[in-house]
């Protein structure tokens, strides 16, 4: 079966989610109190008082903007120096990578304060980082030569020192910053959470199979199930793993009684890609804790492998069938053989962002047997087999490969959720030609757009609130 797919073209966003420069309500008030100071102790006062406060209050500061109730001024800041030539904003898929000129904080005269205001819709969510210019000299006055110190200094880019609010960056130690406007969607399972029980995590080496070598495999166990695993796990001739009772580990402790065993039915599995990031920088274990103590979530395992550097990331994840089959024949069969997993593909879940997100959709299109649901957030549609390493640098005007790859195909018994940034051009358009074609199919599937950009800090909400969808509330 096929269906006719309307393709959206390359598009920027709506004008109400594009940045607009403007002075926040912050640097407004304190350019007027510099101005009426008669005296430079009186001007070095107020900038030390308005450290103080920022110090106090975090960054960036947000403030209203005058007529526009759904928007929001936020000011970034950066305390200079007297050799800070420039300072450079990097804010996810806010700066144009290839006019970075535009995302330069501007000095206020005759002080150490750097700030660039930007005029966003007030449900955003992003992570950004900064860099400081103190080369000797002044910038290039050349826009070309400017670019390109500016790409330079990009590569020093660091967290906000004023914003406590941390967000670890893939390969690389500096990590970022994230804030949050007062309508961006809640994220009540992000943080470490008190008082609850607690899952355990391990990493497994695996052999790859048709991958190149081994792969590390993060596996995330609920509370109450013993890591160690079982040599006696029974295996009926369907091929379904049996019940066993659940065990008891000091890791779950407080909402647990220790002493207390009951019989627990297999348990759901989510399958996600980037184990690396997921477990190894973010945490996300936390995130499962809070989502099964609320009982959001059924007690459910995750398997994990990682994504080992970027030049294996690119050949492992997309639409390799030799990926899939490491998934789905050697991961999924060796932890259902040692823990009380699920082999129902109603109850398996497979997730990923960017190129995992296509490894998703793909393991569902070819995989149905073992993998019920795709969550897909950010997916890159752009990607096609025999596409050379790299994002493309121009856009097709081709219906995507995997668009068109469910459109000429049977439905399979799947489904899927989507997820994708306002901020994040072509793929918004994508996005929405696979939402048509799958519900066209009849697939159960569901997009969501939210205002942020190809972000963790976005995915970590997106993953939560899709599993919760997935698997259900439970019993």
């Amino acid at each position: 079966m096929s269906v006719a797919i309307p393709l959206v073209g390359p598009q920027l966003t709506d004008a109400d989610v594009r940045p607009h420069p403007l002075t926040g309500p912050t640097v407004e008030r304190l350019t007027r109190r510099l101005t009426g100071a008669t005296s430079a102790a009186g001007r070095g006062g107020i900038v030390a008082e308005f450290w103080a406060a920022a110090g106090r209050r975090g960054a960036p500061p947000v403030g209203g903007v005058d007529g526009e109730p759904g928007h929001r001024a936020v000011t970034f800041l950066w305390r200079g120096h007297r050799a800070t030539r420039q300072v450079l904003l990097l804010g996810n898929r806010l700066a144009d990578r290839e006019h970075l000129a535009a995302s330069l904080l501007r000095r206020i005269p005759d002080t150490d304060i750097w700030q660039l205001g930007l005029k966003l819709r007030a449900d955003h969510r992003g992570s950004y980082q900064l860099a400081a210019d103190v080369s000797p000299g002044e910038p290039p006055a050349d826009p070309r030569l400017l670019q390109e110190r500016l790409r330079g200094l990009s590569r020093y880019a660091a967290p906000d020192p004023l914003n406590p609010l941390p967000l670890p960056t893939r390969w690389s130690p500096a990590g970022a910053s994230v804030f949050a406007l007062p309508d961006a969607p809640a994220q009540p399972w992000a943080e470490r959470r008190a008082g609850i029980a607690r899952g355990t995590v391990e990493r497994h080496r695996r052999p790859g199979g048709a991958l190149d070598g081994e792969r590390d495999v993060w596996v995330y166990l609920p509370p109450g199930i013993d890591p160690a695993g079982t040599a006696d796990r029974v295996t009926t001739a369907d091929g379904d793993a049996g019940t066993r009772r659940r065990a008891t580990t000091d890791e779950a402790t407080s909402a647990a009684d220790p002493n207390q065993a009951a019989d627990l039915p297999d348990l759901p599995v989510l399958v996600l890609c980037d184990g690396d990031m997921w477990f190894g920088e973010l945490g996300f274990q936390d995130t499962l804790d809070a989502l099964i103590a609320d009982g959001a979530v059924p007690p459910l395992a995750v398997l994990a492998p990682d994504a080992v550097d970027n030049p294996t990331r690119w050949g492992d994840l997309g639409g390799r069938d030799s990926y899939v089959s490491f998934l789905a024949d050697l991961v999924l069969p060796w932890a259902a053989a040692r823990w009380p997993l699920t082999t129902d593909p109603a109850r398996t879940v497979i997730a990923g962002q960017s190129l995992g997100g296509v490894t998703a959709l793909y393991a569902v299109h070819t995989r149905a047997d073992r993998f019920g649901h795709a969550l897909a957030q950010s997916a890159s549609l752009w990607w096609r087999p025999g596409l050379p390493q790299g994002v493309p640098k121009t856009v097709s005007a081709e219906t995507p490969w995997l668009v068109s790859l469910f459109a000429e195909a049977e439905q399979r018994p799947v489904s899927v959720r989507l997820a994708v940034g306002l901020h994040e051009g072509r793929m918004v358009g994508d996005a929405r030609a696979l939402h048509t074609a799958l519900a066209s199919l009849g697939y159960p599937v569901t997009r969501t757009e939210y205002n942020g950009g190809h972000d963790y800090a976005c995915w970590r909400g997106c993953l939560a609130d899709g599993l919760a969808a997935a698997l259900g509330p439970a019993d």
